[in-house]
């Protein structure tokens, strides 16, 4: 395992089993997340997502698990906030009692500026927010309500259909905008895959497919903005980049086309600007890095 690679995956995978095109049951997706932390890829593995509106029904199933299940490290989660966000917010205050349990995040679906403006004093403090921004909306205006500590973007990158992946430009450009604006981000939906292709968009048999972005050329060009060390247009072709040929991996650095990222450089980009994607799955991105052999 060279420690680069180690480096830009970090905690990188946000687990929504939850959600479609999994959609598993809340017991399902509690004992996958259980059995991924004892994982020896475990170091990928991020924050358990789940709507507020379903965190009773976690507390209950948490206590169904086997004893082994109980010895998870930590149940850190994101909670997607699309109800009364006071009543919200309370509900979520209840579970920092319980030792076991953080709450790491909460996620907004797409609010107007002022909404956001509005709801920005009732956030818990030490919880990560991150408010989702459409592609349509001013994006200067959202990036400038988001400038405060604690207070971070999220982007859809895919959806059920393949109107709901951005354009490779859509996508660099909002990159730079949060770079710009010093924004931290996360992805959301459609980075199942290492490198952009064509991919099915559900896991059914006949599933139509769709051109869908890597997170591995998201990771490295969200660094690499980070350090202003890529142009707009080189931007664009990091995104466009599907061999993995085209980038270099050594013990110490991760490099594309003589720009060369080390590892403080990945770890601190990591931290403070590209915080993580969510996925229905955290096996698949596993698999793939595997068939690239970036993991053993």
């Amino acid at each position: 395992m060279l420690a680069s690679v180690k480096t830009l995956f970090s905690s990188i995978v946000d687990y929504a089993g939850l959600f479609p095109p999994a959609k598993l049951t809340m017991g399902e997706a509690i004992a996958n997340y259980a059995r991924y932390q004892m994982a020896s890829h475990h170091w990928m593995l991020g924050n358990f997502v789940l709507p507020a509106s379903r965190l009773n029904e976690f507390e209950q199933q948490l206590l169904k698990l086997p004893l082994e299940g109980s010895k998870t490290r930590h149940w850190r989660l994101s909670v997607i906030i699309s109800q009364e966000v006071e009543l919200a917010i309370a509900q979520i205050q209840s579970l920092h009692d319980n030792h076991k349990i953080a709450i790491a995040s909460l996620e907004f679906p797409p609010l107007s500026p002022r909404e956001i403006d509005r709801i920005l004093p009732y956030l818990p403090p030490k919880v990560e927010a991150f408010f989702e921004v459409p592609y349509s909306g001013d994006l200067q205006t959202y990036l400038t309500v988001l400038q405060r500590p604690g207070v971070s973007a999220k982007i859809r990158t895919g959806g059920l259909s393949a109107e709901a992946f951005p354009s490779m430009s859509a996508l660099y450009q909002f990159i730079f905008a949060c770079a710009q604006a010093q924004v931290p981000f996360k992805a959301t939906a459609g980075l199942h895959h290492p490198l952009p292709g064509k991919y099915p968009l559900t896991y059914e048999p006949d599933s139509p497919k769709a051109a869908m972005h890597g997170f591995l050329n998201v990771a490295v060009l969200a660094v690499l903005v980070y350090w202003q060390k890529v142009t707009a247009q080189e931007a664009l072709a990091v995104l466009q980049e599907s061999a993995i040929d085209s980038f270099q991996f050594s013990a110490d650095s991760i490099t594309w086309k003589e720009r060369q990222l080390d590892i403080w450089e990945l770890q601190k980009a990591r931290q403070s600007f590209f915080r993580s994607f969510g996925s229905c799955s955290f096996q698949e991105p596993i698999e793939s890095l595997k068939e690239l052999k970036l993991l053993n």
